[in-house]
């Protein structure tokens, strides 16, 4: 990989992702035909990055800015959940109140940089930098024009304070909530902190295609204008009914271990997902998920090339794909039909890394000219 990132920075691109991965946001923006220039510092998921065809020099957010991608209006990102998740070490759930606070005086105009770095855990001030990128775009005079954030759930009183920012203070609308991806067709059942943001007219999330997924509830059941939930067995072709015995517990307690059987959706899908134990229904032992396998419930192509080390943490830490399309759709003003979104879950991703299968630039550029 090349040493000197500022080499690798683009000519230009539709979107900068902060915190980038190994693609999920930028594996949707590319369905919608976006160029996108992806920040990301973990080397295992740029190895990743470099099989899948996207940028790939490991890059710091915090030594950038809005004016190293030039032409960029969409700003995204999912920035690092490990110490908000409750699988994590909680810290950031900790400094909750302190990052509050440092939302507020990063409005009020006040550097707040050493008080950050000087939280317990470095990853925690990392959900700032969004903030950040948008008010330096905005300062500068060249605002985005769309903005998207993903994070656990315990994240959302940190985008409804960024919310107050972004519409008071730089004359965005937005929307926040949390969404439930088994409720847009992932055979995953996950929670997500989403945040949304629009300087062309207001803007929701995404409804949703498919029926939530409640335990002991028979999948028929339900609002009969949606789908019904996606299962494991439906994404995975296994030959045979079975069950995903958790490696770890529910609400952090390990004798609470999940089980799923194939006809549900997955646990979510966390850095762990590689030590899960699959069985029979008589409960003997099958091979384990496969990379391929896991990053199929977390809904990326199936040949999605997985490269480098730690690749459960890699998949585990990605937003799902198909989720990042409907949210990036709302942001932009359109829905997603399911269809399109089995269409391009289902496409090879090597030999359709550079189209567009879904093909809405042609009306973005009358909503953004």
């Amino acid at each position: 990989m090349p040493n000197d990132p500022q080499q690798t920075l683009p000519c230009r691109a539709d979107m900068v992702d902060l915190f980038a991965g190994p693609g999920g946001l930028d594996v949707a923006a590319r369905w919608l035909g976006l160029d996108v220039y992806g920040f990301e510092w973990d080397r295992n998921a740029c190895e990743t990055r470099l099989e899948a065809g996207l940028n790939f020099t490991p890059h710091d957010v915090r030594e950038f800015g809005p004016g190293h991608v030039p032409g960029a209006w969409i700003l995204a990102g999912g920035p690092p959940c490990q110490t908000f998740t409750v699988a994590g070490s909680g810290a950031g759930r900790d400094a909750l109140a302190k990052v509050l606070s440092f939302v507020r005086r990063m409005a009020a105009g006040e550097n707040v940089t050493r008080e950050v770095a000087r939280l317990d855990d470095e990853r925690t001030g990392l959900v700032l930098e969004p903030l950040r990128w948008a008010m330096d775009a905005a300062n500068a005079g060249t605002p985005y024009k769309v903005i998207v954030l993903e994070q656990v759930q315990a994240v959302l009183p940190v985008w409804k304070e960024m919310a107050r920012v972004l519409e008071d203070g730089l004359g965005y609308h937005v929307d926040y909530g949390v969404l439930r991806t088994e409720e847009f067709g992932i055979p995953q059942s996950r929670r997500r902190a989403i945040l949304i943001a629009s300087l062309d007219g207001d803007r929701k999330l995404p409804m949703p295609t498919h029926r939530r997924y409640r335990k002991g509830v028979d999948r028929s059941e339900g609002n009969a204008s949606l789908l019904p939930w996606e299962s494991m067995g439906e994404a995975l072709d296994r030959g045979g009914p079975f069950k995903v015995i958790s490696n770890y517990g529910t609400g952090g307690f390990a004798k609470q271990r999940g089980v799923r059987t194939s006809d549900q959706p997955s646990a979510t899908i966390t850095g762990k997902v590689s030590r899960n134990r699959i069985v029979d229904l008589e409960g003997n032992p099958l091979e384990r998920l496969t990379p391929y396998e896991a990053g199929r419930l977390q809904t990326f192509p199936a040949d999605y090339p997985w490269s480098g080390k730690e690749v459960a943490q890699q998949i585990g830490n990605a937003m799902p794909p198909v989720l990042a399309l409907h949210v990036l759709a709302a942001a932009l003003g359109f829905r997603v039909s399911q269809e399109d979104a089995r269409k391009v879950v289902d496409r090879p991703w090597l030999d359709t890394r550079d189209s567009a299968p879904i093909d809405h630039l042609q009306r973005m550029d009358r909503l953004f000219s």
